[in-house]
Protein backbone atom coordinates (compact mmCIF):
# COMPACT_ATOMS: atom_id res chain seq x y z
CA UNK A 1 0.00 0.00 0.00
CA UNK A 2 1.33 3.52 -1.29
CA UNK A 3 1.22 6.45 1.25
CA UNK A 4 -0.48 9.58 -0.20
CA UNK A 5 0.48 12.87 1.31
CA UNK A 6 -1.81 15.23 1.97
CA UNK A 7 -2.17 18.73 0.37
CA UNK A 8 -2.18 21.50 3.00
CA UNK A 9 -3.97 25.21 2.73
CA UNK A 10 -2.16 28.01 2.73
CA UNK A 11 -2.13 29.98 6.09
CA UNK A 12 -3.79 32.58 6.68
CA UNK A 13 -6.33 32.00 3.57
CA UNK A 14 -9.70 30.41 4.92
CA UNK A 15 -10.86 30.13 1.53
CA UNK A 16 -7.97 28.24 0.43
CA UNK A 17 -9.70 24.54 1.76
CA UNK A 18 -10.26 22.37 -1.02
CA UNK A 19 -13.81 21.04 -0.70
CA UNK A 20 -13.29 18.12 2.17
CA UNK A 21 -14.08 14.06 1.26
CA UNK A 22 -14.87 15.30 -2.35
CA UNK A 23 -13.25 14.30 -5.50
CA UNK A 24 -12.06 16.97 -7.94
CA UNK A 25 -14.31 17.27 -11.65
CA UNK A 26 -11.12 17.37 -13.33
CA UNK A 27 -7.53 17.35 -11.90
CA UNK A 28 -4.48 18.61 -14.50
CA UNK A 29 -1.27 19.32 -14.28
CA UNK A 30 -0.29 22.54 -16.75
CA UNK A 31 2.95 22.46 -19.00
CA UNK A 32 5.55 24.96 -20.44
CA UNK A 33 2.78 25.96 -23.70
CA UNK A 34 -0.02 26.64 -21.46
CA UNK A 35 2.23 30.18 -20.30
CA UNK A 36 1.54 33.58 -21.15
CA UNK A 37 4.23 35.74 -21.97
CA UNK A 38 5.06 36.17 -17.92
CA UNK A 39 5.62 32.94 -17.41
CA UNK A 40 2.26 32.17 -15.37
CA UNK A 41 -0.32 29.82 -16.44
CA UNK A 42 -2.52 31.45 -19.06
CA UNK A 43 -5.92 32.85 -17.87
CA UNK A 44 -7.80 31.25 -21.08
CA UNK A 45 -6.18 27.79 -20.47
CA UNK A 46 -7.68 27.90 -16.91
CA UNK A 47 -10.93 29.15 -18.36
CA UNK A 48 -11.44 26.11 -21.00
CA UNK A 49 -11.11 23.89 -18.29
CA UNK A 50 -13.43 25.14 -15.39
CA UNK A 51 -15.53 25.25 -19.01
CA UNK A 52 -14.89 21.63 -19.17
CA UNK A 53 -15.59 20.89 -15.28
CA UNK A 54 -18.68 22.51 -15.18
CA UNK A 55 -20.03 21.05 -18.31
CA UNK A 56 -19.14 17.58 -16.91
CA UNK A 57 -21.62 18.96 -13.96
CA UNK A 58 -23.94 20.38 -15.87
CA UNK A 59 -24.66 17.78 -18.82
CA UNK A 60 -25.07 14.95 -15.36
CA UNK A 61 -27.69 17.19 -13.95
CA UNK A 62 -29.79 17.89 -17.33
CA UNK A 63 -29.31 13.92 -18.42
CA UNK A 64 -28.00 14.65 -21.40
CA UNK A 65 -26.06 17.50 -23.87
CA UNK A 66 -25.85 21.30 -22.49
CA UNK A 67 -24.00 24.58 -23.93
CA UNK A 68 -22.07 27.06 -22.19
CA UNK A 69 -24.65 30.32 -22.29
CA UNK A 70 -23.21 32.66 -19.92
CA UNK A 71 -19.74 33.16 -17.88
CA UNK A 72 -21.57 34.93 -14.71
CA UNK A 73 -18.56 35.46 -12.95
CA UNK A 74 -14.59 34.52 -13.49
CA UNK A 75 -12.21 35.65 -10.60
CA UNK A 76 -8.11 34.96 -10.67
CA UNK A 77 -6.92 34.98 -7.11
CA UNK A 78 -3.49 33.58 -7.46
CA UNK A 79 -1.46 33.37 -10.24
CA UNK A 80 -1.03 28.78 -11.56
CA UNK A 81 2.32 27.80 -12.30
CA UNK A 82 3.88 24.96 -14.39
CA UNK A 83 4.14 21.90 -12.42
CA UNK A 84 0.89 22.79 -9.73
CA UNK A 85 -2.00 19.91 -9.67
CA UNK A 86 -5.19 22.01 -10.63
CA UNK A 87 -8.14 20.58 -9.06
CA UNK A 88 -11.38 21.49 -10.17
CA UNK A 89 -14.84 21.22 -7.97
CA UNK A 90 -17.90 22.47 -8.55
CA UNK A 91 -21.53 22.51 -7.45
CA UNK A 92 -24.77 22.66 -8.87
CA UNK A 93 -26.00 26.24 -7.97
CA UNK A 94 -29.47 26.62 -9.94
CA UNK A 95 -31.49 24.36 -11.87
CA UNK A 96 -34.63 26.38 -14.51
CA UNK A 97 -36.38 25.09 -16.98
CA UNK A 98 -33.65 24.51 -19.39
CA UNK A 99 -30.71 25.76 -18.06
CA UNK A 100 -27.97 25.22 -14.72
CA UNK A 101 -26.07 27.40 -13.40
CA UNK A 102 -22.66 25.88 -11.78
CA UNK A 103 -20.48 27.31 -9.45
CA UNK A 104 -16.50 26.71 -9.90
CA UNK A 105 -13.61 26.16 -7.55
CA UNK A 106 -10.34 26.07 -9.00
CA UNK A 107 -7.37 24.90 -6.25
CA UNK A 108 -3.48 24.44 -7.15
CA UNK A 109 -1.33 22.06 -5.18
CA UNK A 110 2.22 23.88 -5.24
CA UNK A 111 4.98 21.01 -6.68
CA UNK A 112 7.94 20.84 -6.02
CA UNK A 113 8.94 23.94 -8.44
CA UNK A 114 7.70 26.32 -6.12
CA UNK A 115 9.99 25.85 -2.91
CA UNK A 116 6.52 25.25 -1.16
CA UNK A 117 5.21 21.61 -2.31
CA UNK A 118 1.83 20.44 -1.31
CA UNK A 119 0.63 23.79 -0.28
CA UNK A 120 -2.71 24.11 -1.66
CA UNK A 121 -3.97 27.07 -2.50
CA UNK A 122 -7.52 28.05 -4.30
CA UNK A 123 -6.38 30.13 -7.45
CA UNK A 124 -10.15 30.85 -9.57
CA UNK A 125 -13.85 30.64 -9.02
CA UNK A 126 -16.45 31.10 -11.17
CA UNK A 127 -19.92 30.19 -11.78
CA UNK A 128 -21.24 29.67 -15.20
CA UNK A 129 -24.73 28.70 -17.07
CA UNK A 130 -25.36 26.04 -19.53
CA UNK A 131 -28.53 25.23 -21.45
CA UNK A 132 -29.40 21.84 -22.29
CA UNK A 133 -30.06 21.35 -26.11
CA UNK A 134 -31.80 18.58 -27.94
CA UNK A 135 -29.99 16.66 -30.80
CA UNK A 136 -31.28 19.78 -33.27
CA UNK A 137 -29.40 22.05 -30.83
CA UNK A 138 -32.88 23.52 -29.64
CA UNK A 139 -32.95 24.58 -25.73
CA UNK A 140 -35.01 21.00 -23.92
CA UNK A 141 -36.75 21.08 -20.44
CA UNK A 142 -34.05 19.76 -18.03
CA UNK A 143 -35.72 16.73 -15.95
CA UNK A 144 -36.71 16.85 -12.22
CA UNK A 145 -34.06 15.38 -9.92
CA UNK A 146 -36.19 11.87 -9.56
CA UNK A 147 -37.24 11.18 -13.32
CA UNK A 148 -32.93 12.09 -14.19
CA UNK A 149 -32.57 9.56 -11.33
CA UNK A 150 -34.96 7.39 -13.13
CA UNK A 151 -33.10 7.53 -16.20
Amino acid sequence: MSERATPTPESGDGGSRPPGGREPVIRIIPMPQDTNPGGDIFGGWIMSHVDLAGSIIAARRANGRVVTIAVNSFTFRKPVFVGDLVSIYGDVLRVGNTSVTVALQVFAERRWPSGAPGRCVKVTEADLTYVAIDDKRRPRSIPSIATAADG
